[in-house]
């Protein structure tokens, strides 16, 4: 049998199209192994949340991803999969996203009868933070934070909007910001009432709310980073150390690769005996 120069070019691309599906199979597939072997360890259910830049096929084009409706219809799902006596762990990487998502997810957790815990190895902002809040127990990296969860109107901080037409007046501004003013306050209001309902079963009703409208009001910027050390304060017991397949399982969930990466190092652990000499 012999191949004209078109035939193998036909091929070349056939084998360049199905490279990516059969790489993406095999990660699939080392990503449910090691789930699968977290879940046997911890007697549970194990759910990752896990938000990072994404590839479009071949043309490497990055898309960045948020929390959605199609994310709370899994997550839900896997909730109603799981029996009412089995421990859930969620994992947890994201920026945040929409707001009915979010605390559809961190609903269905606070129902759940058993123990919740949600990891975060890296970030968990905004509507992450509002899920985590639904937890029985957080457990961060030491370096790991989340953020406030302040309603946002498009580009602009609800509480902002009011705090605009407060100083400039009602009678100053237009009747579209005043509109916005008013769905800002009812977001403020409607959020924090939420937080307040995920807190209050966990501490006393005065300082669930203390601390629900501190996360809600818009006292920092939507991005604050949330430490360890400023948590612990506001009275959650966080930061423990995660399990090393916590940090196995983010691996498998790679960026984009870039032509020049802005990071690099030896992927190894280094102890002072076995630090490379120089000499």
């Amino acid at each position: 049998m012999t191949f004209s120069f078109g035939d193998l070019l036909w091929i070349f691309f056939i084998l360049l199209a199905l490279l990516p599906a059969t790489r993406q199979y095999r990660l699939e597939t080392v990503r449910l192994r090691l789930i699968r072997s977290l879940e046997k360890k911890r007697g549970s259910r194990v759910i990752t949340l896990i938000h990072r830049q994404e590839s479009l096929s071949l043309l490497g084009i990055p898309i960045s991803r948020y929390i959605n409706v199609e994310d709370s219809e899994a997550v839900l799902r896997a909730i109603r999969l799981t029996p009412d006596d089995m421990p859930i762990d969620l994992v947890l990487h994201t920026p945040g996203g929409l707001v009915l998502a979010a605390e559809q997810i961190a609903r269905a957790l606070q129902k759940h009868k058993a123990k919740v815990t949600v990891f975060v190895p890296h970030y968990a902002m905004s509507g992450g933070t509002m899920i985590a809040l639904a937890a029985d127990e957080i457990l961060m990296d030491e370096n790991a934070v989340l953020g406030p969860v302040d309603p946002q109107l498009g580009e602009l901080p609800a509480a902002s909007i009011l705090e605009a037409v407060q100083i400039k007046g009602r009678e100053r501004v237009d009747d579209r910001t005043l509109m916005l003013a008013d769905i800002a306050s009812k977001a403020l209001n409607q959020v924090e009432d939420f937080v307040y309902r995920l807190l209050v079963e966990k501490m006393s009703p005065e300082k669930a709310r203390q601390i629900s409208r501190l996360l809600t009001s818009g006292q920092w910027t939507h991005d604050y980073p949330l430490t360890c050390e400023q948590l612990r304060e506001l009275g959650f017991p966080v930061c423990a150390e995660l399990p090393p397949e916590i940090y196995a399982l983010m691996d498998l969930y790679p960026q984009p690769a870039q032509r020049r990466p802005s990071v690099q190092y030896i992927p190894l652990p280094y102890t002072r005996e076995t630090q490379p000499n120089d000499r």
